[in-house]
């Protein structure tokens, strides 16, 4: 009868001392993420524990990190782009006066950053 392990494809090697030991492969790739990355890597480990653990033993949670890093500073650019837009917030503004416009930017990426958080890191 196969194990689990073996089911999924996993193989043994028998040791020296007549055990057999799993032949464990990292096929996760490189980590790259960020900010949004370790956020997210944060809140699942202290609130879905179960999904960490999931991601972690099926090898998949540096390439899930790198994905939610990347959809979200994707989704800010989006976000703060369609943002200065919709207020009149450009280069007009900021020849004009420019503690006017750092201020308008700053809370438009503050805006967009609650909206990436609640969307894509605690969800």
């Amino acid at each position: 009868m196969k194990s689990t392990f073996e089911k999924m494809g996993g193989t043994y090697t028998l040791g020296a001392d007549g055990i057999f030991y799993p032949n464990l492969v990292s096929t996760d790739e490189e980590p790259h993420y960020g900010k949004y990355g370790m956020m997210r890597r944060t809140y699942l480990k202290e609130h879905r524990s179960a999904i960490y653990s999931t991601y972690l033993l099926e090898d998949r949670l540096i390439a899930h990190l790198n994905a939610v890093d990347n959809e979200a500073h994707e989704r800010m650019e989006v976000l703060v782009r369609q943002m200065m837009e919709k207020q009149g917030i450009d280069e007009k503004l900021k020849a004009r006066d420019q503690m006017a416009w750092v201020d308008a930017v700053n809370n438009i990426r503050s805006a967009a950053e609650e909206i990436v958080l609640d969307e894509l890191i605690y969800k």
